[in-house]
């Protein structure tokens, strides 16, 4: 059995982490991590684990939680999350991180979006984007794996065949998203409070949210060129599940079937993306570590529609889908 720890296991992601971890054959989960005082039962914070996992939620250093983990998943917020990160892999245990502490491959651009200095530069480099359907031989190799933003997710899948392939051209590419409120996390807010996003829809942080470079980044590195994306997210009164429809404009030529066909290709092989013929709504991919994505060419741009669930395939399904090829396990184990 593969021991596995959960550095910050209070929240949503972590739920949705465990439901997965106790169906998965090869697991063993050892240790769960909080601030809360008192080491409480982990099914007095998450009421639905409770008779089906008998751990009690510890306040230890990470140094700690390595000597009891072949594998650590880090689900504390940016920052911490660094900290953290960098005790469990001195002590020689693999790390997935849910946090965007790794994802961005320059120190400056993280500096620059999160407005404090990279607490672990030495390892950013070592850290392979958790993104299977692009870097699945990375992912294989690594120790550190920077499990990939749910908005992110949804904008690379359907843009990064087209634009490796060349067929769209890297500029003018708009992505308007749509996500659950569980995609803010568990901790309420202004803008989360039921009375204030029940019934209403909002765009937040548009040109200024934080996955804009790591979206820019990953497509970047498929096209060969720059890429930079115009990001607009919006909060739907909804518990869960992304919807992302993207515009684009076609270059040499190409028609929505030779679109389709580069998707259909990229993706034959691929267990979790599905190219489908109808526009797919967020219920299409409720609970599940699918992304499905439609394309349409109209008057002369490309419009694709990609939808996923933010804590599964936007968060946790990836995790364990990225521990999978970390630790030689078929890739679709208990997802």
């Amino acid at each position: 059995m593969i021991r596995v720890a959960i550095l910050g296991a209070t929240g949503y992601t972590a739920l949705e982490l465990l439901r997965l971890l106790l169906r998965h054959p090869e697991v063993e989960i050892t240790v769960l991590t909080s601030r809360q005082e008192g080491a409480p039962p982990i099914g007095s914070v998450h009421p639905s684990l409770s008779g089906r996992l008998e751990r009690n939620l510890r306040n230890l250093a990470p140094a700690e939680v390595a000597e009891q983990a072949d594998c650590v998943f880090s689900c504390l917020p940016h920052g911490a999350s660094a900290d953290a990160v960098r005790e469990v892999l001195a002590a020689g245990s693999k790390v997935v991180d849910f946090s965007a502490d790794y994802r961005l491959t320059d120190a400056q651009v993280y500096a620059a979006w999160y407005g404090h200095p990279h607490t672990d530069v030495e390892n950013i480099e070592q850290a392979v984007y958790g993104l299977p359907e692009l870097y699945r031989e990375r992912i294989k190799q690594a120790r550190l794996v920077a499990n990939p933003g749910c908005y992110p997710t949804s904008a690379i899948l359907p843009l990064a065949p087209l634009l490796r392939a060349g067929l769209i051209e890297p500029g003018e590419i708009i992505v308007d998203s749509k996500s659950g409120v569980s995609g803010a996390g568990r901790t309420p807010s202004d803008t989360t409070h039921f009375p204030e996003c029940n019934e209403s829809v909002a765009a937040y942080n548009v040109g200024k949210h934080r996955h804009t470079p790591e979206i820019d980044q990953v497509l970047t590195d498929a096209a060969g060129r720059e890429v930079s994306v115009i990001f607009a997210p919006h909060l739907i009164p909804m518990d869960r599940g992304i919807l992302s429809t993207i515009y684009a404009r076609p270059s040499r030529g190409a028609t929505e079937n030779d679109l389709r066909a580069v998707l259909r290709e990229f993706y034959a092989a691929e267990p979790f993306v599905r190219i489908v013929d109808d526009l797919p709504a967020t219920k299409h991919t409720l609970g599940s570590n699918s992304c499905h994505i439609a394309l349409r060419v109209v008057k002369g741009r490309v419009v694709l529609v990609s939808c996923l669930d933010n804590l599964v395939k936007g968060a946790s399904g990836a995790a364990v889908q990225n521990f999978n090829l970390l630790f030689g396990l078929p890739e679709t184990t208990a997802l």
